[in-house]
């Protein structure tokens, strides 16, 4: 089981990814997206990467907005798996909207 940080520690690593805020006891963001395709291809990536860390976001699509919120359940706080996935989430929206519409082909 992964170790809870603390509060001064998700803080710190936050400041490396930006728009992440800690909100009650998990990390989240919300991502705006040109269409809902576009954002259903951000949610298959992310899937994707979320089962090769084996560490899964909860995930809110409302049409072009797709919030993610991290926290380790059988930990009961915030681990460095959520900061991992965070980053990995990060590198998915990174991907030009044509690059994420062939993934999600």
């Amino acid at each position: 089981m992964s170790e809870v940080l603390s509060d001064a520690e998700v803080r710190n690593a936050l400041a490396q990814l930006p728009g992440w805020a800690m909100v009650g006891g998990e990390i989240t963001k919300t991502f705006s997206l040109p269409s809902f395709p576009e954002a259903i291809a951000l949610v298959n990536g992310v899937a994707e990467a979320a089962e090769e860390l084996g560490h899964h976001p909860d995930i809110d699509i409302r049409y072009t907005r797709v919030r993610f919120g991290l926290t380790t359940h059988d930990a009961g706080g915030i681990t460095a798996r959520d900061l991992a996935m965070a980053q990995a989430i990060e590198e998915q929206a990174a991907f030009t909207p044509d690059e994420r519409m062939r993934l999600s082909d």
